[in-house]
């Protein structure tokens, strides 16, 4: 550091340190690094059949892990981290369940800049929910047990039965609706 002639003191700085310590500089190297992660981003995106295989094998585990009594979402979070460095065993799935699968749900894959997502579409998500997303080589998966529609029937049986009436119901005497007729007013209400 130099001192001037008011007694103040001047730093030298070169003008790489210049530029990184100003804002545009600060601003020009955050821009560089996220071109950087996109770029990488598109180079190691995982191509169709990668993301539509781990998808598939992916939401076999979800069906493994929830073959016996139902855990809450967390549960499912922690298979699908599990899932991502596992593989299914199909011998252990029910095979009807299976055919369930294949017949009520259908996994679309949408292609995106630098990444892939894959959607599972049936009749409770007509317009398809997100099951997991692929990027930077890497497939995670998000898949739900309730997000998947193995079990269909009729919503409801015997249409031509009656309603069931439980509880009180009241058999009180409530007289006869009076005889109403249409009222105009026609000027002057005392006449």
């Amino acid at each position: 550091m130099d001192q001037t002639s008011n007694g103040s003191f001047k730093k030298n700085e070169s003008p790489i340190q210049a530029f990184y310590h100003s804002c545009l500089g600060k601003i020009a190297i955050l821009t560089g690094i996220l071109i950087l992660l996109f770029i990488v981003g598109i180079m190691t995106k995982p191509t169709q059949q990668e993301m539509e295989m781990e998808m598939i094998d992916d939401i076999l585990q979800c069906i493994e892990a929830n073959d016996s009594i139902q855990g809450d979402e967390i549960d499912d979070q922690v298979n699908n981290l599990n899932s991502m460095f596992s593989r299914a065993d199909t011998a252990k799935i029910n095979k009807d369940l299976l055919t369930s699968l294949n017949k009520n749900n259908r996994l679309e894959i949408y292609n995106h800049s630098f990444f892939r997502t894959a959607y599972i579409i049936n009749n409770i998500y007509p317009q398809g929910r997100r099951v997991g997303f692929g990027m930077y080589g890497v497939v995670y998966p998000t898949v739900l047990y309730k997000d998947l529609l193995l079990n269909v029937g009729p919503m409801q049986k015997k249409y031509k039965d009656g309603v069931i009436r439980t509880g009180n119901v009241n058999t009180h005497d409530l007289g006869i609706n009076p005889p109403v007729k249409a009222y105009h007013y026609q000027g002057d209400p005392d006449q």
